[in-house]
């Protein structure tokens, strides 16, 4: 699970997003990835997420400025990855389909401008663009068996049900709220998404998804944050105290992946029953700075109440120690028996009233998939944002 060789040998050097190498990285270090796909003109995916492509200028001279704009393979020659290259790889695959790793993949609109943006006002032809990727992707996912309950669509659009309509998906899928387009700088795209956070507290944000038909409930990271959890109107919720029975009430069980977090609040993340996406994915960080050792894999390789109990008793010193224990005596999900497996979802569902019997989650939870609402550690875009360009001259 973790590198618990850590401190020993060469130094972890964080390679670019979403990149192959940065989605083995993390998808063997946590309990899936999160990436980011494009539609290319010839109607193939890429991943990458910028709406221009993220090389050096000179490279890309008197070329297209949109991604969408590129045929696949001359961004592939580029360095970028194609989604059916990073499908067939071997270790990916492994994860992916047959240890039950979580594969959160983000749809990107194109720019309005570019000749397949749609235009400002394109509802109909936004709809279109996403659902087609949808289909595109599914149809990849398909061919390489990876199961559905692996996967889920997502993407900052306001039209994600109708797009899930349009591409009759058989996969989880959600919007990501508060939406930001696909145009503006980083700046005024977090100007334009303030008043939608202001306007949407978190049972507000719960009900929303529910109604729209979500899988699962994408939530900024910004709702816990003590300098924003207060922003939005009515009461916060929280990670203590009353307003962590409030953040239990309010999502009942309902799936929820928090965007970015941070190392600070992730092990409080994952013991409220969520899902942490994190941009640190050294193999060396094993001690958080709350104070508590690291646990990479809560959901492919879960713990029992006694051994978080353990874990959180860890000091500094010797929690590496602690660490090497419970990974050898903690069975993967897809190798957990069926004693064991009930006692984790008794206590899970004790913690954060999943809704559902434990009977009915583990006959859902039969294979190498934990339960669709267990908290997990995911990557983002693989092994952690990185620098623009993404690509540089020196990794050309």
């Amino acid at each position: 699970m973790i590198a618990l060789g850590m401190g020993e040998g060469e130094p972890w050097s964080q390679p670019p997003e979403n990149t192959l190498v940065s989605l083995r990285h993390a998808i063997t270090l946590f309990d899936g990835i999160e990436f980011d796909i494009r539609i290319t003109a010839d109607r193939q995916l890429i991943v990458h997420h910028d709406r221009d492509v993220s090389v050096p200028k000179h490279l890309v001279a008197n070329k297209p400025h949109w991604v969408e704009e590129w045929k696949h393979d001359d961004l592939v020659d580029l360095g970028f990855l194609s989604f059916s290259d990073l499908l067939g790889d071997t270790e990916v695959q492994r994860a992916w389909v047959e240890e039950g790793k979580m594969g959160c993949i983000e749809i990107k609109r194109p720019h309005p401008k570019a000749a397949t943006g749609g235009g400002y006002l394109g509802r109909k032809q936004h709809n279109q663009h996403v659902a087609d990727a949808m289909r595109l992707a599914e149809d990849l996912l398909d061919e390489h068996e990876v199961p559905a309950e692996n996967t889920v669509f997502y993407a900052f659009h306001k039209g994600m049900p109708a797009s899930a309509r349009l591409s009759q998906t058989k996969r989880p899928w959600a919007a990501l709220i508060p939406y930001i387009p696909p145009y503006g700088t980083r700046n005024t795209q977090r100007l334009q998404a303030l008043p939608q956070y202001i306007s949407m507290p978190f049972k507000r944000l719960v009900n929303t998804h529910r109604q729209q038909g979500s899988s699962m409930l994408p939530c900024a990271v910004e709702y816990f944050q003590s300098s924003t959890r207060r922003l939005p109107f009515g009461r916060p919720v929280g990670l203590h105290g009353s307003a962590y029975q409030r953040l239990n009430r309010s999502r009942e069980g309902m799936p929820t992946y928090v965007w970015p977090t941070r190392p600070e609040i992730e092990h409080r993340l994952l013991r409220s029953g969520m899902t942490a996406l994190t941009d640190n994915a050294d193999p060396a960080l094993t001690w958080l700075p709350s104070g508590h050792a690291r646990w990479c894999q809560p959901g492919t390789r879960p713990l029992t109440e006694q051994q978080w109990t353990l874990l959180e008793q860890a000091q500094e010193d010797d929690h590496l120690a602690l660490l090497r224990e419970l990974e050898a005596e903690s069975p993967t999900w897809h190798e957990c028996d069926h004693e064991r497996r009930d006692q984790l979802v008794r206590e899970w569902k004790t913690q954060w009233n999943w809704p559902a019997s434990v009977e009915d989650v583990l006959a859902k939870s039969d294979g190498a998939t934990p339960p669709w609402a267990a908290p997990r550690m995911i990557g983002h875009r693989g092994s952690g944002k990185t620098s623009r360009p993404v690509l540089d001259i020196h990794s050309m």
